[in-house]
């Protein structure tokens, strides 16, 4: 086995202020390396500069850099001057390297805010994210003024395109949640109901509940986690990719390129959609009041026409267009707020879901007000 050359270290003090230390052989791990005359952890305060020479190294690696930086940290330290002139330039370069890399420290503990503090910054998001949405608000209601004069910019084959999104494409789950609805409303009014013999006004509760309330809410409440988060993820990553700012650059604004078609597009489809809701909801609650009351089909249907009025579809059709509303507005509103990474984007399409939802059903709950008041 090849015996292992040992490096060598030599110091000498030139007059009171200079070091110098010499290094020769090998400096690598597997060399030893024998204790200078003088303790480099230790360099006298009289000494201002230390110069590194080379004097003959035959190998060396990460050891000789650790030497070096410990010799660089205690004369930074003294506020000693390091000279590294007659070392290898390989060694100097990794030296230079090193000191560059700030030493890792561990993040100091984050003091928590006092509880009036927690409440102003809340406070303060809040007003900001209302002045955002009055904002938002207004900039869409001209975008909507320049649509009726002819001079909004989009593309009308884009409008097609989310009519077909929002509408027909809709129609499946708005099918299967309508009929399930009617028939649970069927269940629970044959449950009361059948205590009083009064079976045949199953007719009027699944008739009026859907044309009047259920066939708005729930079809809001479905555009809410199909279409509005549909709408907050597409303008998301178009934030994330930055063409939404393309657009502004070419002069395009995103409220007409954008927002304006999935507004409108919503609008228009959502009453339709609750027609649709309220014909297959009383289909639903028919198929329980026929098989499981045994009602027969021409006075069911008979019951449910009489118990409707004209008044009570308006309700109906009055809602779903102010959902329609309300969820293309957050849809967007959460989009175009998106920040630029995926992250955001999910956040960003949760948010419209959940306040897509508050609001319906804010909207839903003043709206029935409104109607009893002036029913009464």
């Amino acid at each position: 086995m090849a015996e292992v050359e040992t490096a060598r270290i030599h110091t000498t003090q030139r007059g009171d202020a200079t070091l110098d230390v010499r290094l020769s052989g090998a400096f690598t791990f597997d060399a030893a390396t024998p204790s200078p005359a003088v303790d480099l952890n230790k360099i006298p305060e009289s000494i201002r500069c230390v110069v590194l020479k080379d004097e003959g190294i035959t190998a060396w690696d990460s050891a000789l850099l650790i030497l070096l930086v410990k010799i660089q940290r205690r004369c930074e330290k003294q506020g000693i001057e390091l000279n590294l002139a007659g070392l290898p330039k390989g060694a100097q370069q990794m030296v230079q390297l090193a000191s560059e890399v700030p030493a890792h420290k561990r993040a100091a503990p984050r003091k928590r805010d006092s509880f009036v503090v927690r409440v102003g910054k809340k406070s303060q998001a809040a007003w900001d994210d209302i002045v955002e949405c009055v904002t938002f608000l207004g900039e869409a209601t001209v975008s909507l003024g320049r649509m009726l004069s002819g001079r909004a910019q989009f593309r009308r084959s884009e409008l097609w395109a989310i009519l077909q999104e929002c509408g027909p494409q809709a129609l499946g789950i708005v099918t299967i949640i309508s009929v399930l609805v009617g028939a649970i409303l069927a269940f629970v009014g044959a449950m009361q109901l059948q205590m009083f013999g009064a079976q045949i006004l199953v007719a009027n509760l699944v008739g009026m509940g859907m044309v009047v309330e259920m066939g708005a809410l729930m079809t809001g409440i479905i555009l809410a986690g199909r279409t509005g988060a549909a709408f907050a993820a597409q303008i998301g990553t178009m934030q994330v990719n930055e063409e939404v700012d393309a657009l502004r650059t070419m002069g395009i604004p995103p409220m007409d390129y954008l927002v304006l078609p999935r507004l409108v597009a919503l609008v228009v489809m959502t009453p339709l959609l609750v027609v649709y809701a309220d014909v297959l909801g009383i289909l639903g609650g028919s198929v329980i009041g026929i098989f499981a009351l045994n009602i027969p089909p021409v006075l069911f249907f008979n019951q449910t026409f009489s118990s409707i009025t004209l008044w009570h579809c308006t309700q109906g059709l009055i809602k779903g267009s102010t959902f329609g509303l309300l969820v293309a507005l957050t849809g967007c509103l959460r989009g175009m707020q998106c920040g630029r990474s995926a992250s955001a984007v999910g956040a960003a399409t949760t948010s419209a879901v959940v306040s897509s939802i508050v609001l319906i059903v804010v909207a839903d709950a003043i709206w029935t007000y409104i109607f009893l008041t002036v029913g009464a």
